[in-house]
Parts: structure tokens; sequence; C-alpha cells
């Protein structure tokens, strides 16, 4: 029997429509804008101005803070400006904006193809090259990465988790990372077992890609201290909280976090970003994302540069369809929809999902009927039927007690809920004041 979560979850149409489409590489833009805010935590400092050359991988923003990450030029050419845009979120942010001349490298990035295995770089210095790389978690959450491989005083890592789950409808990019890029993920997962000074290291894999499984076991033989672990298809299985509970069978306590149970997780394309970092000298300014949906001429996967406009990745698709009611950045569950295409792709960008307008308008939300169905899907164990009430009559001390703060915001209750009630929507504005609430007592 395959493992899975023991609480709640749900099995949405699953529509990997650009599975097959192996990674293509997306054109260099004649300008792009890079946000300094693309990560978890406090924005960069920008280190260029207006009229500064610059080459890609070149530092032009550098973190301010331990949770905060660098960011590098994905191109090669001169700073136009440092001005605020609108961004993905739909707010206005600090970018930096570079006008594109050539593609010349940073001398200190190995461009070769070649696999290296052999990993000299010692714990700290491990660590060290992913901070100066501004890693993040690729798979949406964006956390800096050298933040979670330093653990803190008094805990202890046992395990290293890679989620290679991807179990968002429609989003088929880290499936592709696995078949094409299999050796760099696990020598990759090696750097960072290294980095915990663990020996033990699990991917999982759901079962609807059983090529990726057999691939990944076939090439696990050849690195010590790490299993491929094939999951049930089940969402929200890569939620950190439910892949902890099918891996190893340990339970987070509330508002806990993986460290407790002696686990640390880190996505799969993460741990391609992290060879390329420590084995290449390579910084994070490209990565890969899917673009897709029912009316979309070419559903497919592409490594784009980041701050590469959003309207260039639809163009190399074959445009935007005509019955186009939404676009989503990420997937159907938990991604959000964009107000423009005029955006530019970020290191959080995993895919972009062209709804058709049938699928995309919302259906009239009606009295809740109290079938409890959003009680029993819920992941977390949680009552969303009761938060989106609480949330709605800003009950924010009963919020917080009734643990609105666990909400990871999967979308579960609303997909199965049967009177189309807003639940996640509310929650989210609930757990965002209670979150304020808590910040302001520290």
């Amino acid at each position: 029997m395959l493992k899975t979560f023991s609480l709640g979850g749900i099995h949405p149409a699953e529509n990997k429509l650009s599975a097959s489409s192996a990674i293509q590489v997306l054109p260099i833009p004649e300008t792009v804008s890079i946000p300094i805010s693309q990560h978890i935590g406090a924005p960069a400092t920008p280190v260029v101005k207006k009229n500064d050359e610059v080459k890609v991988g070149q530092l032009i923003a550098k973190s301010s803070g331990f949770v905060s990450a660098n960011i590098h030029s994905s191109v090669s050419g001169t700073v136009f400006k440092v001005d605020d845009i609108m961004d993905a979120s739909g707010f206005r942010r600090t970018s930096i904006i570079i006008k594109v001349d050539g593609d010349e490298w940073m001398e200190t990035i190995d461009r070769s193809e070649d696999l290296v295995k052999e990993i000299s770089a010692g714990k700290e210095e491990i660590i060290k090259k992913i901070a100066e790389a501004g890693i993040v978690g690729l798979g949406g959450a964006t956390f800096p990465a050298h933040v979670k491989l330093s653990v803190p005083p008094g805990k202890t890592a046992e395990v290293l988790i890679i989620n290679a789950v991807e179990c968002e409808p429609y989003l088929t990019s880290d499936h592709r990372v696995m078949l094409e890029k299999g050796d760099e993920v696990l020598v990759g997962t090696q750097i960072l077992m290294k980095a915990l000074g663990v020996d033990r290291a699990i991917v999982g894999i759901e079962n609807n890609k059983p090529d990726a499984i057999a691939h990944l076991t076939k090439l696990a033989g050849n690195y010590k201290g790490i299993e491929i672990c094939p999951l049930k298809t089940q969402y929200p299985q890569g939620g950190e909280k439910q892949l902890i509970s099918a891996t190893i069978k340990r339970e987070i306590p509330s508002g806990a976090l993986p460290i407790e149970v002696g686990a640390v997780v880190q996505n799969v394309g993460t741990a391609l970003a992290v060879y390329e970092a420590v084995q290449k000298n390579k910084p994070l300014f490209e990565r890969v994302a899917t673009i897709t949906g029912k009316s979309l001429k070419n559903p497919s996967n592409w490594k784009f540069r980041i701050g590469t406009p959003v309207k260039d990745l639809i163009d190399a698709a074959g445009g935007l369809p005509e019955d186009t009611g939404k676009i989503v950045g990420g997937g159907p569950m938990m991604g959000k929809a964009l107000t423009t295409v005029d955006v530019p792709l970020t290191k959080g960008s995993s895919g972009l999902l062209l709804l058709p307008r049938e699928e995309a308008v919302r259906k009239e939300s009606k009295p809740c009927i109290r079938c409890g169905k959003c009680v029993s899907v819920c992941p977390m164990g949680l009552e969303p039927f009761l938060l989106m009430v609480l949330a709605d009559k800003k009950e924010y001390d009963r919020l917080e007690s009734d643990a609105v703060m666990d909400c990871i915001e999967c979308g579960s209750c609303s997909f199965t809920c049967p009177a189309n009630r807003p639940l996640l929507d509310y929650i989210r504005l609930g757990k965002g004041k209670v979150g304020q609430i808590m910040r302001s007592r520290k």
C-alpha cells in the first residue's frame, strides 16, 4: 500500500497536460525587471544604480538580514533604473530594471554540462555558498534555503526530505527536472545532507509520475543514503507537514516547524539549484516553470531568466487563447490570479495557468448546509466553516485559539464545498490579521 498523509486530502483532476514536454529555453528578453523581494523575509538592498554595467550572475541586491536572500542579475547589460513596478501580487515593489546587451556571464560560473559528483566543500562553506547564491525554496514558498539549513541550537536534524511531489494539478516543471537533471538533483541532495550532517534522505514522489520514480530509483543506487519513496497521489501531499507524515510518520505539533521532529524539507528544484551553486558557482537567476491550460496551443515547460515578462512566456507557448478567463500564477489550488501580463517572472514562479472563461467564473455562493465536507478534507484537522464565520465577524481572539495559523491555505475546503462558499478567502483574511496581532505582541 502506497504511503500518504493521515488526515483529510482530496484528488482533483490532475490535468498534467505538459508532462511529456521537454524543458525548452525561453529567449532572453530585451529588458528584465528584477524585484528585490522574491523571498520570505526582508527585501534585499540594491547595490547597483542607474547606468551601471552588469553581467549574468552578478550580485545586484544584497540580503538585508538573516531571513533574506541575495538577488543576482539574470542578464548582461545596463541598469536602466531602480524603480517601483507592479509585480505578480498586484502591488508595486522596488525592482531593478536592466536593458539587455549580449549575454556575458561572470567568469566564476562553470557553464559546462559536466557532472561534478565529488563534494569538496565542508558544511559551513556549503551553507555560505547557498546563501551567497540567493537560493530560496522553489516549491513556491520562497523561504531562504540557508536559513532552513542553519539548525537552531538544541535541535538536531535526522533526515532530509526532498519534496518532489508536485501535487498541484497542471504543473509539471519538477517532473521534467527529475527526468532531465536527475543526477544533478541527487548530487544536490547529497550536498544538502552534508550541510545538515545527516546520513539519510528521502525523495517523495507521487505515483502519477512512474517514469520519474523509475529513473531516480535507478540513479539513487549510485548515491549513498538516498531512498526514493513513491507516494499515493493525494492533494496536498506536497505540504511540508503532510509530506513528513507520509514519509516518516511523524506529526508536527501545532505552531511548530519540521525540525521539531528531526526533519528538514527542501524542494527538488531547490536541490538542483544547490548543486549548481556549490558545484558550478552559479547563483539562482533562472529556473524552470510550466505554462499550461486546456485552450493553450502548446502546454510546455521552460527555463527562463528571472525578471522576464509573463507575456514572453505566454507568447512562447502559442499566445493567449481567446477564451482565457483568468491567468493564474502557480497552480489552480494555491496559485493567485494575475491582473496583468506585464509583470516579471521571479524565483517563486513555478507555473502559469491559463484558465478558460467557463472554468474561471466563480459559482454563486450559497448558505452553509452543515455537511461537514470541509472538515473531513482539511489536512490540518481544522473547521473551515467555523473559521470563515469567525473571520467574517472579526473574532480574532477566537480565530487564534481555534488555530487559524495552522491553515496551510491548500484550498481543499473551498474545492469540496457544495455551497461554493469562499472559505479560503475569508480564512486568509483572518489569518493575515491574526498574524499581525501576534507579531505586534512580540
